[in-house]
């Protein structure tokens, strides 16, 4: 992601999420050490976007979204295959993420990947009121694929 691609990511946020982040939060992450901030684009227009924070051996995958005209072709799990590589590459060796309980298709996403639930954030989630489920993927040491 770069400072351009910026209006578009806030913009497929807003259509994503019901408590969406400011644009602002973008540009601030962009300049965050240990943060990594991907987009997928496709005939230059952005489809997909997704950001992680590395810390030490551990890494968290804060957001992930796909545009709805994109979903269910595959984007969003090359994008997740994506930031999974560069997780372990930055020798993360476990990665966590919080998804909304009645998200199916994501909890779909991150099982076939291989995260497994690790627990539950009791009504995490506003716009409606909702558990979150904790997952995680072990990755291993660095260099194990």
């Amino acid at each position: 992601m770069i400072v351009a691609d910026v209006p578009a990511v806030a913009a497929l946020e807003a259509s994503s999420f019901s408590t969406p982040w400011h644009p602002d939060t973008f540009l601030r992450l962009l300049e965050r050490p240990g943060a990594e901030l991907w987009v997928t684009d496709e005939d230059g227009d952005v489809v997909a976007y997704a950001v992680l924070w590395c810390i030490l051996d551990e890494g968290e995958l804060a957001n992930i979204a796909v545009l709805p005209g994109a979903r269910g072709r595959g984007v969003g799990g090359r994008l997740l295959d994506h930031l999974v590589d560069v997780a372990r590459d930055r020798g993360v060796r476990r990665l966590f993420l919080e998804v909304r309980e009645s998200n199916e298709a994501a909890r779909g996403l991150y099982t076939t990947r291989g995260f497994r639930e690790v627990g539950r954030r009791r009504a995490y989630y506003e716009k409606p009121r909702e558990d979150a489920r904790v997952l995680a993927l072990d990755l291993g040491p660095r260099g194990s694929r």
